[in-house]
């Protein structure tokens, strides 16, 4: 029997109307691009540049530092004008390539050239993908080039496709899916190529009908690959949920996906893999939803990595009004942005903008008890009581009642009566028990 969703979970409004019918336009830098070396999880990239190098469009900036990290790769040509640190959108200030444009756009030799993947051995390419500086783009940032290198390739049951995009407002995964079908399926198929006994899976909540319905067409005499469509419930494009719903199996932070025979990737990723694989282009580019009730023209734009959101914005039709808050990501586990002179980066998924900050406003009260959170929780928590331990800094008790399972979903929060911000309470107290266990070590 098919399972079609996991337990707990909520419906949010889901925004989506605003731009899911906005064709991707491709938009061009107007500022300098900024390329922080830390986008991606794992160790920061390190530079392969000097101030004042000439650099080309594909061309590698910063190399991988270690075995969990990422190539970067200039998405312009122009002059390296600094090596400095820049804001980024997570408010700190990082270690960065700042490139300024020429507008010439002029290419590493071999840029765009097709490629048969069929050709190549699985050596080639991991390492291609690796090469071209791919990473997690739903927003986790983990390089794909190590999540399609698992210890033991055939043990791999199942290649996943997430394209469940269950963030309120994000509309960029659906647009890929319709407009860069083939490219998908492509991306899919060369990482089918690693997994010998592997399956294809693709995961897409049931209110994306058109893109169920072009899905459905493209995998109609595919025998290996498989379309599934799930229950629309945030957070079903969660990595645990997904897997859950696809296959039945249960995942926990004690495991890895491939632990489970599993690789999960997302569409964007694998639309990347395509690109870089069978059209020797490196990861220079984002999909990103610009959206809110403050843009002026809200739309889904393929941006240039390093581009300041702010040359985004203006794309987008500029502000209506100035918004009280604007997010990097979805509303539910994006991350507020305290200023827009900040770069696009891999991880980047959308800019959202809202005239009103409805959680700053919001007044909370007593924990009732009410059990709501318990309810809705995907990784089976009971929120209320971790809550109560943060509260007297009792981690030990925390970690007791499974905290560091919690995935910071936001769903807890959402649900609460009381309006009780769990979700950023259970963030701080995870932090501080990884930070104590590197201290101990």
């Amino acid at each position: 029997m098919r399972r079609v969703t996991f337990k707990g979970g909520i419906h949010p409004y889901d925004g989506k109307d605003l731009t899911q019918d906005k064709a991707i336009q491709d938009i061009s830098p107007k500022s300098d691009l900024v390329y922080p070396l830390a986008q991606h999880i794992g160790a920061p990239a390190t530079p392969v540049v000097a101030v004042g190098d000439q650099v080309l469009v594909g061309q590698k900036i910063a190399e991988a530092s270690s075995f969990i990290s990422a190539n970067i790769c200039c998405s312009v040509s122009g002059k390296v004008k600094a090596i400095e640190k820049r804001l980024c959108v997570n408010g700190a200030m990082v270690d960065s390539i700042v490139v300024e444009n020429d507008g010439e756009y002029n290419t590493v030799e071999g840029f765009g050239e097709k490629r048969d993947y069929t050709t190549l051995s699985k050596e080639e390419i991991r390492a291609i993908v690796k090469e071209a500086g791919i990473v997690g783009l739903g927003g986790a940032g983990f390089p794909t080039n190590v999540k399609i290198t698992p210890q033991n390739e055939d043990g791999i049951d199942y290649v996943i496709v997430n394209a469940a995009e269950c963030e309120p407002y994000l509309t960029s995964d659906y647009r890929l899916i319709l407009e860069k079908t083939d490219k998908l399926l492509g991306g899919l198929k060369i990482v089918l190529s690693l997994f010998p006994n592997a399956k294809g899976i693709i995961g897409i909540e049931d209110n994306k009908k058109e893109a169920i319905k072009v899905l459905q067409a493209a995998v109609e005499n595919e025998e290996n690959i498989e379309l599934k469509v799930l229950k629309t419930k945030y957070p079903q494009g969660g990595e645990r949920s997904l897997i859950y719903a696809t296959t039945g199996r249960k995942l926990n932070s004690s495991l890895l996906p491939a632990d489970l025979g599993c690789v999960v990737n997302n569409v964007a990723t694998l639309v990347a893999v395509y690109e870089a694989v069978c059209e020797s282009t490196p990861l220079i580019k984002k999909v990103i939803t610009v959206t809110g009730d403050c843009v002026q023209n809200p739309g889904n734009f393929a941006v240039r990595l390093g581009t300041n959101y702010n040359d985004v914005i203006e794309a987008a039709g500029g502000f209506t009004v100035q918004p009280e808050k604007i997010v990097s990501g979805g509303p539910m586990m994006g991350m507020s942005l305290i200023k827009t002179d900040v770069p696009v980066s891999k991880t980047g998924s959308a800019l959202l903008t809202f005239k009103k900050d409805v959680v700053a406003e919001l007044e909370t009260s007593n924990c009732i008890n009410c059990g709501r959170c318990v309810n809705v929780c995907p990784s089976g928590l009971v929120p209320a009581m971790m809550n109560k331990a943060v509260k007297q800094n009792n981690m030990q008790q925390f970690e007791a009642l499974n905290g560091m399972e919690c995935t910071e979903c936001g769903s807890c929060s959402y649900t609460c009566p009381a309006k009780i911000q769990l979700t950023q309470a259970f963030r701080v107290a995870k932090r501080s028990i990884i930070e104590e266990r590197r201290k101990a070590k």
